[in-house]
């Protein structure tokens, strides 16, 4: 098996579940393939150099299965990378949610004998593309969690006109707009009072981010549908961050996002349960008595 391998710089803590996960690897006769900057991290950090097979530099890689050790910034990061490849990841979590992580550093060894034995299930996860005639240079187009429109730090509220579509839904005067996936509906969104939501469900929420309006209100939309945003403001500009991955726009653009044509393939145990997710993690609906 050929696995590709990403992680982040903050592992000092998970040292020993690290390495035990490398030599776990070399003995099944794993092919690596790991990303440069995070194998000479880990280089500096464990005992010996992890044995891989190669780095990867850019995008020209292949391989059946891709780990990301880290949290949930990390596993977007890794969704980053694989792209339209549609490799499906596997999410080891070093991190303190770690919501889309479901294997454990400290249990990395049932992890691991679950894949191999084909424990497992994938779950194909829908992700945003967002466009826009005004870009005039190369910028993220696609997100697993959520675009979000915002204001700049030191401006006014920006005034925002929704349409699904051609039909016009609201004027959102706001701090700013999220459009989020299901699988974002637990961050972001959720944050702002947006709705969770299955992660397989076709269907996007369009969350504003402290509305100038008591009617302005989550709206959950079908996934098949066009929403195209154009924002005005008093400032020059605004932002648009993209899983975090943000850069300013010119007040009175418009994006336009519509459904990905690929999707994140997201690597699940098979006793998975979204609900018992929600309980362990996020405490959703835990009795405190």
């Amino acid at each position: 098996m050929r696995i590709a391998v990403f992680g982040n710089t903050y592992q000092e803590r998970y040292i020993d579940g690290i390495d035990r996960l490398f030599k776990i690897l070399s003995r099944r006769n794993v092919c690596i393939e790991m990303e440069a900057s995070f194998y000479e991290y880990l280089c500096h950090i464990l005992p010996e150099p992890p044995h891989i097979n190669e780095t990867i530099k850019n995008h020209r890689f292949e391989a059946a299965l891709a780990m990301s050790i880290g949290g949930d910034g990390t596993f977007l990061h890794t969704a980053q990378w694989i792209g339209d490849k549609e490799i499906p990841i596997l999410g080891i979590n070093t991190g303190h949610l770690g919501y889309l992580a479901d294997a454990s550093i400290e249990n990395i060894e049932s992890s691991i004998d679950d894949i191999f034995m084909g424990h497992y299930r994938i779950e194909p996860r829908t992700m945003i593309e967002a466009t826009s005639p005004d870009w005039g240079e190369p910028h993220p187009r696609y997100a697993l969690n959520e675009v979000a429109i915002m204001k700049n730090d030191t401006s006014s509220m920006v005034d925002m006109d929704a349409l699904i579509d051609g039909v016009k839904v609201a004027n959102y005067r706001a701090d700013g707009l999220i459009i989020s996936t299901p699988t974002g509906s637990t961050g972001y969104n959720l944050s702002v009072g947006g709705p969770i939501v299955a992660p397989l469900a076709p269907v996007w929420i369009i969350s504003p981010i402290a509305a100038h309006s008591l009617t302005m209100r989550p709206l959950v939309v079908s996934d098949t549908s066009t929403l195209s945003v154009t924002t005005r403001s008093r400032s020059e500009s605004y932002r648009i961050s993209l899983d975090g991955r943000s850069f300013s726009m010119e007040e009175g653009t418009t994006v336009v996002m519509r459904r990905a044509p690929f999707v994140t393939k997201v690597v699940q145990r098979s006793d998975h349960q979204f609900i018992e997710t929600l309980r362990s993690k996020l405490l959703w609906g835990v009795d405190k008595r």
